[in-house]
Protein backbone atom coordinates (compact mmCIF):
# COMPACT_ATOMS: atom_id res chain seq x y z
CA UNK A 1 0.00 0.00 0.00
CA UNK A 2 1.96 2.92 -1.53
CA UNK A 3 0.78 6.14 0.75
CA UNK A 4 1.05 10.05 -0.28
CA UNK A 5 0.79 12.76 1.64
CA UNK A 6 0.11 16.02 0.33
CA UNK A 7 1.55 18.86 2.47
CA UNK A 8 3.58 16.57 4.38
CA UNK A 9 5.31 19.26 5.95
CA UNK A 10 2.85 21.24 7.34
CA UNK A 11 0.52 21.19 10.66
CA UNK A 12 -1.90 19.21 9.09
CA UNK A 13 -0.10 16.61 7.33
CA UNK A 14 2.63 15.91 10.49
CA UNK A 15 -0.27 14.82 11.97
CA UNK A 16 -1.30 12.49 8.94
CA UNK A 17 1.96 11.11 9.02
CA UNK A 18 2.01 10.79 13.12
CA UNK A 19 -1.82 9.04 12.82
CA UNK A 20 -0.70 7.09 10.06
CA UNK A 21 2.30 5.60 12.43
CA UNK A 22 -0.22 5.28 15.57
CA UNK A 23 -3.10 3.13 13.72
CA UNK A 24 -0.81 0.96 11.95
CA UNK A 25 -2.07 1.80 8.26
CA UNK A 26 -0.36 -0.78 6.19
CA UNK A 27 1.59 1.67 4.84
CA UNK A 28 4.16 -0.29 2.37
CA UNK A 29 6.01 2.73 1.27
CA UNK A 30 5.86 6.53 2.13
CA UNK A 31 5.23 9.03 -0.24
CA UNK A 32 6.05 12.45 1.13
CA UNK A 33 4.82 15.53 -1.01
CA UNK A 34 5.15 19.42 -0.56
CA UNK A 35 5.82 22.02 -2.58
CA UNK A 36 9.28 22.41 -4.81
CA UNK A 37 10.77 25.04 -2.10
CA UNK A 38 10.72 21.68 0.19
CA UNK A 39 11.64 19.01 -2.23
CA UNK A 40 14.40 16.88 -0.99
CA UNK A 41 14.27 18.05 2.74
CA UNK A 42 13.09 14.94 4.61
CA UNK A 43 10.19 13.96 7.00
CA UNK A 44 10.29 10.95 9.57
CA UNK A 45 7.97 8.13 9.61
CA UNK A 46 8.46 4.89 11.97
CA UNK A 47 11.60 5.93 13.00
CA UNK A 48 13.01 6.21 9.00
CA UNK A 49 13.69 9.03 7.30
CA UNK A 50 11.80 10.09 3.66
CA UNK A 51 12.59 12.44 1.04
CA UNK A 52 10.12 15.16 0.24
CA UNK A 53 9.15 14.63 -3.60
CA UNK A 54 7.23 17.08 -5.96
CA UNK A 55 3.37 16.37 -7.19
CA UNK A 56 4.49 14.78 -10.29
CA UNK A 57 6.97 12.30 -9.24
CA UNK A 58 4.52 11.66 -6.59
CA UNK A 59 2.08 10.86 -9.54
CA UNK A 60 4.62 9.00 -11.01
CA UNK A 61 5.10 6.91 -8.40
CA UNK A 62 1.59 5.69 -8.57
CA UNK A 63 0.35 5.47 -4.99
CA UNK A 64 -3.41 3.69 -4.28
CA UNK A 65 -4.19 6.91 -1.74
CA UNK A 66 -3.18 10.81 -1.43
CA UNK A 67 -3.72 12.11 1.48
CA UNK A 68 -4.18 15.84 0.81
CA UNK A 69 -3.84 19.06 2.97
CA UNK A 70 -1.92 21.38 0.99
CA UNK A 71 -4.86 24.35 0.19
CA UNK A 72 -7.66 24.70 -1.85
CA UNK A 73 -5.53 26.15 -4.85
CA UNK A 74 -3.03 23.19 -4.76
CA UNK A 75 -6.18 20.81 -4.72
CA UNK A 76 -7.68 22.26 -6.92
CA UNK A 77 -4.74 22.32 -9.41
CA UNK A 78 -3.84 18.51 -8.39
CA UNK A 79 -6.31 16.10 -7.11
CA UNK A 80 -7.97 15.54 -10.93
CA UNK A 81 -4.61 14.83 -11.72
CA UNK A 82 -3.77 12.19 -9.25
CA UNK A 83 -7.16 11.38 -9.43
CA UNK A 84 -6.62 10.69 -13.54
CA UNK A 85 -4.03 8.44 -12.86
CA UNK A 86 -6.05 6.00 -11.10
CA UNK A 87 -5.25 7.35 -7.32
CA UNK A 88 -7.86 8.11 -4.58
CA UNK A 89 -7.70 11.13 -3.36
CA UNK A 90 -8.84 12.30 0.50
CA UNK A 91 -8.71 16.42 0.64
CA UNK A 92 -8.60 17.98 3.57
CA UNK A 93 -9.32 21.32 1.90
CA UNK A 94 -12.16 23.27 1.26
CA UNK A 95 -12.18 22.93 -2.51
CA UNK A 96 -14.52 19.59 -3.07
CA UNK A 97 -16.39 19.91 -0.22
CA UNK A 98 -19.62 21.64 -1.54
CA UNK A 99 -19.32 19.83 -5.09
CA UNK A 100 -22.49 17.84 -5.93
CA UNK A 101 -20.13 15.15 -7.50
CA UNK A 102 -17.55 14.85 -4.80
CA UNK A 103 -18.81 12.83 -0.82
CA UNK A 104 -18.22 14.85 1.78
CA UNK A 105 -17.44 12.16 4.69
CA UNK A 106 -17.62 11.49 8.13
CA UNK A 107 -17.10 8.13 8.84
CA UNK A 108 -19.18 7.76 11.61
CA UNK A 109 -22.33 9.12 9.54
CA UNK A 110 -21.78 9.03 5.84
CA UNK A 111 -18.88 6.15 4.86
CA UNK A 112 -21.37 3.74 3.51
CA UNK A 113 -22.02 6.94 0.47
CA UNK A 114 -18.15 5.93 -1.29
CA UNK A 115 -17.67 3.66 -4.06
CA UNK A 116 -15.06 2.57 -6.30
CA UNK A 117 -15.53 5.27 -8.52
CA UNK A 118 -15.41 8.14 -6.39
CA UNK A 119 -11.37 9.34 -6.86
CA UNK A 120 -11.47 12.75 -4.75
CA UNK A 121 -13.57 12.09 -1.41
CA UNK A 122 -13.45 15.68 0.77
CA UNK A 123 -12.57 15.92 3.92
CA UNK A 124 -14.80 18.41 6.14
CA UNK A 125 -13.94 21.48 7.73
CA UNK A 126 -13.40 20.68 11.33
CA UNK A 127 -15.46 22.64 13.23
CA UNK A 128 -18.30 20.75 11.27
CA UNK A 129 -16.65 17.12 11.43
CA UNK A 130 -17.30 17.21 15.44
CA UNK A 131 -20.36 18.75 15.61
CA UNK A 132 -22.30 16.31 13.41
CA UNK A 133 -20.27 13.39 15.09
CA UNK A 134 -22.08 14.26 17.96
CA UNK A 135 -25.41 15.79 16.54
CA UNK A 136 -25.92 12.24 14.29
CA UNK A 137 -27.68 9.92 16.77
CA UNK A 138 -29.90 12.83 18.05
CA UNK A 139 -30.68 13.58 14.63
CA UNK A 140 -31.67 10.38 13.58
CA UNK A 141 -33.93 9.72 16.85
CA UNK A 142 -35.98 13.28 17.59
CA UNK A 143 -34.65 14.96 13.57
CA UNK A 144 -32.95 18.39 14.24
CA UNK A 145 -34.65 21.00 13.14
CA UNK A 146 -32.46 24.26 13.54
CA UNK A 147 -29.17 24.68 14.94
CA UNK A 148 -27.37 27.34 16.88
CA UNK A 149 -23.61 27.03 17.06
CA UNK A 150 -20.67 29.38 18.34
CA UNK A 151 -17.20 28.26 18.39
CA UNK A 152 -13.93 28.57 20.07
CA UNK A 153 -11.42 27.61 17.75
CA UNK A 154 -7.81 26.38 18.50
CA UNK A 155 -5.19 29.08 17.03
CA UNK A 156 -3.59 25.68 15.49
CA UNK A 157 -6.62 25.43 12.98
CA UNK A 158 -5.22 28.26 11.34
CA UNK A 159 -1.50 26.83 11.38
CA UNK A 160 2.11 27.19 12.55
CA UNK A 161 2.58 30.76 11.61
CA UNK A 162 -0.59 31.40 14.02
CA UNK A 163 1.04 28.91 17.02
CA UNK A 164 4.07 31.11 16.47
CA UNK A 165 1.63 34.73 17.07
CA UNK A 166 0.43 33.40 19.89
CA UNK A 167 4.04 32.11 21.48
CA UNK A 168 6.07 35.22 20.58
CA UNK A 169 3.15 37.44 21.76
CA UNK A 170 3.05 35.42 25.44
CA UNK A 171 7.03 36.15 25.35
CA UNK A 172 6.85 39.43 24.85
CA UNK A 173 8.40 39.47 21.41
CA UNK A 174 7.80 41.15 17.78
CA UNK A 175 6.93 39.09 15.01
CA UNK A 176 5.53 37.84 11.83
CA UNK A 177 1.41 38.24 12.62
CA UNK A 178 -1.28 35.05 11.49
CA UNK A 179 -4.16 37.35 12.73
CA UNK A 180 -4.75 41.13 11.87
CA UNK A 181 -4.62 41.80 15.72
CA UNK A 182 -2.92 40.24 18.87
CA UNK A 183 -4.60 36.73 19.87
CA UNK A 184 -2.67 36.38 23.39
CA UNK A 185 -5.38 37.25 26.08
CA UNK A 186 -7.79 38.50 23.11
CA UNK A 187 -10.85 36.95 21.09
CA UNK A 188 -11.22 37.71 17.71
CA UNK A 189 -15.16 36.51 16.02
CA UNK A 190 -13.79 36.09 12.49
CA UNK A 191 -12.62 32.97 10.42
CA UNK A 192 -11.55 33.10 7.21
CA UNK A 193 -13.10 36.29 5.00
CA UNK A 194 -16.13 37.75 5.34
CA UNK A 195 -18.95 37.40 2.59
CA UNK A 196 -21.79 39.51 1.44
CA UNK A 197 -24.26 38.25 3.97
CA UNK A 198 -22.12 39.64 7.24
CA UNK A 199 -21.22 35.77 7.75
CA UNK A 200 -17.65 34.36 7.51
CA UNK A 201 -16.55 31.64 5.15
CA UNK A 202 -15.83 29.36 8.12
CA UNK A 203 -19.89 30.26 9.33
CA UNK A 204 -21.12 29.23 6.05
CA UNK A 205 -18.98 26.22 5.85
CA UNK A 206 -20.50 24.84 8.68
CA UNK A 207 -23.91 25.92 7.42
CA UNK A 208 -24.00 23.95 4.14
CA UNK A 209 -21.06 21.06 5.35
CA UNK A 210 -23.79 20.07 7.78
CA UNK A 211 -26.99 19.52 5.31
CA UNK A 212 -24.82 17.69 3.15
CA UNK A 213 -22.82 14.95 5.61
CA UNK A 214 -26.36 14.62 7.34
CA UNK A 215 -28.08 14.44 3.95
CA UNK A 216 -31.35 16.83 4.85
CA UNK A 217 -30.92 20.01 3.44
CA UNK A 218 -34.12 20.91 5.93
CA UNK A 219 -31.71 21.19 8.85
CA UNK A 220 -31.35 24.90 9.50
CA UNK A 221 -28.16 25.88 10.65
CA UNK A 222 -26.66 29.97 11.89
CA UNK A 223 -23.30 29.87 12.92
CA UNK A 224 -20.50 31.84 14.51
CA UNK A 225 -17.33 31.28 14.82
CA UNK A 226 -14.31 32.93 17.03
CA UNK A 227 -10.65 32.40 16.94
CA UNK A 228 -9.06 32.22 21.05
CA UNK A 229 -5.97 32.15 22.36
CA UNK A 230 -6.12 28.28 23.15
CA UNK A 231 -3.91 25.00 21.69
CA UNK A 232 -5.31 21.79 21.70
CA UNK A 233 -8.65 21.57 20.16
CA UNK A 234 -12.31 23.46 18.96
CA UNK A 235 -14.93 23.63 21.58
CA UNK A 236 -18.45 24.75 20.29
CA UNK A 237 -21.58 25.74 22.17
CA UNK A 238 -24.49 24.29 20.26
CA UNK A 239 -28.10 24.68 20.28
CA UNK A 240 -30.65 22.13 18.72
CA UNK A 241 -34.08 22.73 18.61
CA UNK A 242 -35.58 19.06 17.39
CA UNK A 243 -38.82 17.78 15.95
CA UNK A 244 -39.52 15.18 18.38
CA UNK A 245 -39.74 15.87 22.29
CA UNK A 246 -36.14 14.21 23.82
CA UNK A 247 -35.79 12.52 27.40
CA UNK A 248 -32.72 13.64 28.32
CA UNK A 249 -31.67 10.49 30.18
CA UNK A 250 -31.90 8.88 26.46
CA UNK A 251 -29.98 11.13 24.97
CA UNK A 252 -26.54 10.72 27.58
CA UNK A 253 -27.39 6.90 26.38
CA UNK A 254 -27.31 7.72 22.58
CA UNK A 255 -24.42 10.08 22.73
CA UNK A 256 -22.42 7.62 25.71
CA UNK A 257 -22.81 4.40 23.16
CA UNK A 258 -22.01 6.18 19.86
CA UNK A 259 -18.79 5.44 18.27
CA UNK A 260 -16.00 8.40 18.33
CA UNK A 261 -17.84 10.12 20.79
CA UNK A 262 -17.10 10.46 24.97
CA UNK A 263 -19.72 11.84 26.89
CA UNK A 264 -18.14 14.21 29.86
CA UNK A 265 -21.28 15.31 32.12
CA UNK A 266 -21.22 15.29 35.74
CA UNK A 267 -21.85 19.15 37.09
CA UNK A 268 -21.96 18.09 40.35
CA UNK A 269 -18.72 17.00 40.06
CA UNK A 270 -17.45 19.64 37.73
CA UNK A 271 -16.73 17.57 35.15
CA UNK A 272 -16.90 18.92 31.28
CA UNK A 273 -14.96 18.73 28.12
CA UNK A 274 -11.89 21.54 27.58
CA UNK A 275 -9.18 21.15 24.66
CA UNK A 276 -6.74 20.50 27.14
CA UNK A 277 -8.57 16.95 27.38
CA UNK A 278 -8.70 16.79 24.16
CA UNK A 279 -5.63 17.03 22.67
CA UNK A 280 -4.08 14.37 20.89
CA UNK A 281 -7.21 12.35 21.14
CA UNK A 282 -9.58 11.10 18.57
CA UNK A 283 -12.65 10.72 20.48
CA UNK A 284 -15.13 13.94 19.82
CA UNK A 285 -15.96 15.07 23.37
CA UNK A 286 -19.69 16.16 24.55
CA UNK A 287 -21.16 17.80 28.12
CA UNK A 288 -22.69 20.60 29.81
CA UNK A 289 -26.60 18.54 28.39
CA UNK A 290 -29.21 20.53 29.18
CA UNK A 291 -32.61 21.76 27.94
CA UNK A 292 -33.49 25.32 26.82
CA UNK A 293 -36.04 26.93 29.21
CA UNK A 294 -36.97 28.95 26.44
CA UNK A 295 -38.32 27.10 24.37
CA UNK A 296 -39.74 23.04 23.81
CA UNK A 297 -37.83 20.00 22.13
CA UNK A 298 -34.36 22.57 22.37
CA UNK A 299 -31.27 21.09 23.81
CA UNK A 300 -28.23 22.71 24.95
CA UNK A 301 -24.71 20.82 24.63
CA UNK A 302 -20.91 21.40 24.25
CA UNK A 303 -18.63 19.73 22.14
CA UNK A 304 -14.99 19.44 22.25
CA UNK A 305 -12.53 17.70 19.78
CA UNK A 306 -8.56 17.87 18.75
CA UNK A 307 -9.17 19.72 15.15
CA UNK A 308 -5.94 18.45 14.00
CA UNK A 309 -7.12 15.04 14.96
CA UNK A 310 -10.51 14.39 14.31
CA UNK A 311 -11.12 17.89 12.90
CA UNK A 312 -8.63 16.93 9.95
CA UNK A 313 -5.69 13.92 10.13
CA UNK A 314 -7.79 11.23 11.83
CA UNK A 315 -10.86 11.84 10.19
CA UNK A 316 -9.11 11.42 6.59
CA UNK A 317 -7.12 8.45 7.70
CA UNK A 318 -10.32 6.79 9.67
CA UNK A 319 -11.73 7.43 5.38
CA UNK A 320 -8.10 5.72 4.18
CA UNK A 321 -9.35 2.50 6.81
CA UNK A 322 -12.88 2.27 5.49
CA UNK A 323 -12.44 2.38 2.03
CA UNK A 324 -10.04 -0.70 2.79
CA UNK A 325 -11.93 -2.60 4.39
CA UNK A 326 -14.32 -2.58 1.32
CA UNK A 327 -11.68 -3.60 -0.95
CA UNK A 328 -12.11 -0.09 -2.70
CA UNK A 329 -8.62 1.16 -2.90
Amino acid sequence: MKVAVVGATGLVGTKMLQVLEERNFPVTELIPVASEKSVGKEVKFKGKAFKVVSMQTAIDMKPAVALFSAGGSTSTEWAPLFAAAGITVIDNSSAWRMDPSKKLVVPEINADALTAEDKIIANPNCSTIQMVVALAPLHKRYKAKRIVVSTYQSVTGTGVKAVNQLMNERKGIQGEMAYAYPIDLNVIPQIDVFLDNGYTKEEMKMVNETKKIMRDDSIRVTSTTVRIPVMGGHSESVNIEFEEEFDLNEVKQLLASSPGVVLVDDPSKQQYPMPKDAHERDEVFVGRLRRDETQPKTLNMWIVSDNLRKGAATNAVQIGEYLMSKGLI
